[in-house]
């Protein structure tokens, strides 16, 4: 995936839904009724070299899962946003409140409920196993799949152009 180097070394912002993009999509619920969420390594640690190199990261997503805000504790982000359906006006919100514009924003999303952020933001990233809908809102795709390595795939790409491989 190749991306501008213009609008790596202008992102300021980089936020990514959950189900589909950090997961692989599927919902597993403990025999208690917990939901339970699968993380890919390999992201995690391309979302600490990302944010090492200065760019904010939030997670948005439409569910609202106490491990949602465990990974995120994990990893170091601070900017959370659960239960919002509007990810696209969650986004231009968050961006806002940070002082940062949407030509230094990027978003990955992988359905119909992230096209609107997919649209707002510079850089938009859909995973190999998205629903059409994102694709085609997406700027870039990536080759692996959401929960199998699409984030760090993402981050690479970014901190490839960004001069931090």
């Amino acid at each position: 995936m190749q991306i501008s180097a213009v609008d790596a070394q202008n992102l300021r912002l980089m936020a990514f839904d959950v189900d589909g993009v950090m997961t692989d999509g599927q919902i597993y619920f403990s025999p208690q009724g917990e939901t339970i969420k699968v993380f890919h390594t390999l992201d995690g640690h391309g979302l600490k070299k990302l944010a090492a190199s200065g760019v904010t990261l939030a997670i948005i997503t439409g569910r609202n899962t106490p491990m949602v805000a465990k990974r995120a504790a994990d990893l170091g982000i601070q900017h959370v946003i659960q239960g919002r359906e509007d990810k696209g006006v969650a986004l231009a919100d968050l961006a806002d409140q940070l002082g940062i514009a949407a030509s230094q924003t990027g978003y990955a999303g992988d359905d119909e409920p992230d096209v609107s952020a997919l649209e707002w933001a510079q850089l938009s990233f859909a995973p190999a196993n998205a629903h059409d809908s994102a694709k085609q809102a997406a700027d870039h795709h990536t080759l692996r799949s959401g929960g199998a390595g699409a984030v760090r795939e993402i981050c690479d790409a970014i901190l490839a152009q960004r001069g931090n491989p």
